[in-house]
């Protein structure tokens, strides 16, 4: 074989890869945006939930709420709006109350600091 021919082969060899890694990257794009379609949407609305026995509501969030804890479950607009009237929290970055046209809502009455015996 001449260097003419040795020439050909090596660039027929790197158009097939090149071909090949166009044809992968055009498949992991169009399975990005088929997932960025079909996502879920988020729910309207989440309650943070604590730790322990029966998981108690700690706080009410919006369904997008960057503050909203690992431990969470969506709720319906209903529900949440029950949950603080009947005195949870409302997040303070969120602010579900304001977004649910909730004013003058009862707070629950954190405990205060421990007294000492004298």
């Amino acid at each position: 074989m001449d260097r003419l021919q040795t020439l050909r082969v090596w660039h027929a060899m790197w158009l097939v890869r090149i071909d090949a890694k166009i044809a992968a990257l055009q498949q992991r794009q169009a399975e990005a945006e088929h997932g960025r379609r079909n996502r879920p949407q988020p729910p309207e609305w989440v309650v943070e939930l604590g730790i322990g026995t029966g998981r108690p509501p700690l706080q009410v969030h919006a369904g997008d709420c960057y503050m909203a804890g690992k431990r969470r479950r969506a709720v319906g607009r209903d529900e949440a709006r029950r949950l603080l009237a009947d005195g949870l929290r409302a997040c303070t970055h969120c602010r579900p109350d304001a977004q649910l046209d909730i004013i003058d809502l009862p707070r629950r009455q954190h405990p205060g600091p421990i007294p000492h015996a004298v």
